[in-house]
């Protein structure tokens, strides 16, 4: 049976940027991250509708959980913030460098109508406006198996 999944990530991007420097000065290993114009790989099991080669429009450093079982999105988000919590003023130093955005994103994978608590509390928050960081939530549900037509 599939469950209901949950991935946070992070992200700094911006134009072009040094991302080994970003690296650097955080002392945190990112999870992903691409240049301006790189190829787009597409998932070997997605669907391609084009074939048109796509390109990365903007350069990023990203810091993600991956997809976890989860029924409370606030375990994922304490497993970013973790790393991320002491360096609000370096981020804010890269972001004026750098004329960088960041952001935080939320994505939900609900299967079975199992849907996760979805709480940010007050020291995220704080974090997220300490930084300027604003937040991205996708939801994707999956169908129910129970027969609606009933």
């Amino acid at each position: 049976m599939d469950k209901t999944q949950v991935m946070v990530y992070f992200s700094l991007y911006g134009e072009e940027f040094p991302i080994d420097y970003v690296t650097e000065t955080l002392e945190i290993e990112p999870t992903k991250t691409y240049k301006k114009g790189d190829i787009i790989v597409r998932p070997f099991n997605q669907k391609v509708t084009s074939t048109k080669t796509h390109y990365r429009l903007e350069t990023a450093w990203e810091l993600s959980t991956g997809y976890q079982e989860s029924f409370d999105v606030k375990e994922q988000m304490d497993q970013i913030l973790g790393p991320l919590k002491n360096k609000a003023a370096l981020i804010n130093q890269l972001k004026t460098e750098y004329e960088l955005e960041c952001h935080f994103s939320i994505v939900i994978i609900m299967e079975n109508g199992y849907t996760p608590g979805l709480h940010i509390d007050n020291e995220q928050i704080e974090f997220a406006n300490s930084i300027k960081a604003e937040f991205d939530i996708d939801l994707y549900a999956n169908p129910y198996d129970k027969n609606f037509d009933d």
